[in-house]
């Protein structure tokens, strides 16, 4: 075990009573709104978090890359999707994970993906389990529900002998609200457009046994989930800088932080000089469109308090510059020693955690241990 003075910097740090906190708010809406959940461990990728989210109630995980499935897999979670469109050159991986006994499911949003899978599936005798994926916002991916692409994707599905196993959708522009009468807005828009597809594959005649939506914005701020059989979320385990500003948190909640040491000054400009570049935070300005724009991120205390008006301000690669908003502080060498220890909240906790080789665990003792993160694709 060792404390936040002894851990070298810049260092990534879990508040692991936060963390377990925002594990079990989510999970008793959950519970409450009658859905199982399938946390998103893209943001996280780490071990002791997703055993923490599944020990909670977790049915089942959501991975972003196979390598994620491969090696939540060898750790004993056999429940996995793979929520990013499939492509023929990743089939033999999905495949081999099948072989090795795990429930993988892939998704695809068009015809010739279903197609490529049903052949590959057919010449290696696979049964692929597959979900469409249902654009609900214009966001990114999927196909709309009313589109007749979506008969057509489930058609070769099943042509080809596959599985089709339900549809999803993710409410991605629900990160660009920050009221809630907005968020309830989009929230009934995707619970609407996903039922609304798998009301129109079971007319045709197709199972659809899975409705699966989700992000952390409306996760949080729908009042029901009618025909909705289960929901995704990812970020909420951590929260950053942009979920505050949507909304859906307080700067108390966020359990991600990076730990950083005051190198220098340039007192003039009423600058402090940390060891936390983008390297550390990343490259990731997600509130610089929003209400408030937290620069690189959120200056705190050693102790985890908001030091109101300090951001990193601007970052270089091993460099970050702390300044005050909106004014030079001819005292910035009084206020932040060099040695001084400080904690930046991040825009991103996504983009920050993957930074970093490992998380330190921070218990309400003091002491850290450490988590490591899984890497690679």
């Amino acid at each position: 075990m060792t404390s936040l003075l002894e851990l070298n910097t810049p260092a990534a740090v879990v508040d692991t009573a936060r963390m377990e906190h925002n594990i079990e708010r989510m999970q008793k809406r959950m519970d409450a709104l009658g859905v199982s959940f399938r946390p998103h461990v893209k943001t996280t990728k780490c071990l002791p978090v997703v055993q923490a989210q599944i020990a909670a109630g977790a049915r089942g995980i959501t991975v972003s890359t196979l390598k994620e499935a491969e090696q939540f897999f060898d750790a004993g979670v056999t429940d996995i999707l793979y929520a990013v469109g499939m492509v023929v050159t990743k089939l033999p991986q999905a495949l081999a994970l099948r072989r090795r006994g795990c429930d993988l499911k892939i998704i695809a949003d068009s015809v010739a993906a279903a197609e490529a899978i049903g052949a590959f599936g057919r010449e290696k005798g696979e049964v692929f389990e597959v979900w469409i994926e249902i654009d609900t916002d214009g966001h990114r991916s999927g196909i709309t529900p009313e589109e007749e692409k979506l008969l057509g994707v489930a058609r070769a599905l099943e042509s080809a002998g596959m599985k089709l196993g339900g549809v999803l959708t993710h409410a991605g522009s629900s990160y660009d609200y920050d009221t809630h009468e907005d968020l309830l807005k989009i929230s009934e828009q995707e619970r609407h457009g996903v039922v609304r597809a798998a009301e129109r594959l079971r007319t045709a005649g197709f199972a659809c046994p899975v409705v699966s939506l989700g992000s952390t914005p409306t996760a949080l701020t729908v009042p029901e989930l009618d025909g909705v059989t289960e929901v995704r979320a990812g970020v909420y385990v951590f929260f950053d800088l942009v979920m505050h500003n949507v909304g859906v948190c307080g700067t108390s909640d966020i359990a991600l932080s990076v730990l950083t040491t005051v190198i220098g000054h340039q007192e003039e400009k009423g600058w402090a000089i940390v060891d936390a570049g983008w390297m550390a935070m990343s490259r990731d300005r997600g509130t610089q469109k929003q209400k408030h724009d937290f620069g690189f991120g959120q200056v705190c205390t050693l102790a985890g308090e908001v030091l109101d008006g300090y951001v990193v301000s601007s970052a270089n690669q091993e460099h970050g510059i702390v300044s005050r908003v909106g004014d030079a502080d001819g005292d910035i060498a009084r206020r932040f020693p060099i040695g001084t220890r400080l904690r930046i909240l991040p825009n991103h906790a996504c983009a920050t955690g993957a930074q970093h080789p490992e998380y330190h665990a921070l218990s309400a003792s003091g002491a850290t241990e450490a988590w490591p993160r899984f890497y690679g694709w």
